[in-house]
């Protein structure tokens, strides 16, 4: 993978696995301009690169993200708003585009644009103590990102509702109980647990059998067409069947030892899924 350097952003890889780390310690952060184009540019060059199995993304300093920079000057209006929203879209919505899984490792404080970030993403775990909020309608806005829409299909209707409604803030460790994050460990085990599930994925899966799991399950996430979904699911088990990676996968479980799984391009995924 090429070398990556950014203004707001850090980007380290090892063995597969990039962490991508927001670094505006004293900021908190916050997202401006600028850290929200280097985030999407970070994932959309990793997701590119066909060493990279898994993306952990994280902040520096006590916290995740504490939402929009409000005293950065947001974008009004013009070439630079739409730039900034393009930003954005990338680093939400076209991640269910990607083949890489990503994994949000909270750290510390999330909200409004710091949680709306990461439910975008695929798996999330946080720190027991960090505090959530989707706060926009204490600050006089509505809820963005997504949220209105993913929130609901993440921890049901009803606690959805209370969450967007009151803008309250709550725990990871509560997080975790509704669902919204896999798991809540202590705030020192946030990253290492985070990388240590990142590193299961890239060595123990196959890089299109996961590519091909993630693209499907947000194409279906969508749909209600029940009977077309199983047809290509079974489709795709076909033509996974037919590659050697089942084989490589057999193979290691019955020798007890990590898959050698061939390199896998976007090219070479199935038509409609590259």
């Amino acid at each position: 993978m090429e070398s990556l350097s950014y203004q707001t952003v850090l980007v380290d890889q090892d063995k597969g696995v990039a962490t991508v780390t927001l670094n505006r310690p004293d900021r908190l952060n916050t997202f401006n301009r600028q850290q929200s184009t280097d985030l999407a540019d970070a994932l959309l060059r990793l997701d590119r690169a066909d060493d990279v199995r898994c993306i952990v993304v994280t902040g520096a300093g006590r916290a995740f993200c504490a939402g929009v920079d409000l005293d950065g000057g947001l974008p009004q209006g013009g070439e630079d708003e739409q730039a900034w929203r393009r930003a954005q879209t990338m680093a939400t919505l076209r991640t269910w585009e990607m083949r890489t899984p990503i994994i949000a490792a909270i750290n510390g404080a999330a909200v409004g644009m710091g949680l709306t970030y990461p439910i975008c993403w695929d798996i999330r775990v946080a720190a027991e103590d960090a505090k959530l909020g989707f706060v926009f309608t204490r600050r006089g806005l509505t809820p963005e990102g997504n949220s209105l829409w993913l929130l609901p299909r993440l921890v049901g209707v009803s606690v959805a509702l209370e969450l967007l409604l009151t803008g309250r803030i709550f725990s990871g460790r509560e997080a975790a109980e509704m669902g919204l994050v896999t798991r809540a460990v202590p705030r020192e085990e946030v990253v290492p647990a985070s990388v240590e599930l990142a590193r299961e994925i890239a060595e123990q899966t196959a890089p299109a059998s996961v590519a091909i799991t993630k693209k499907l399950f947000y194409r279906y996430l969508e749909s209600t067409d029940r009977r077309s979904a199983k047809s290509e699911e079974l489709e795709m088990f076909r033509w996974a069947l037919e590659q050697a990676d089942a084989a490589e996968g057999m193979a290691a479980f019955r020798e007890k030892r990590l898959p050698n799984w061939t390199d896998v391009g976007i090219d070479d995924l199935p038509a409609g899924l590259r």
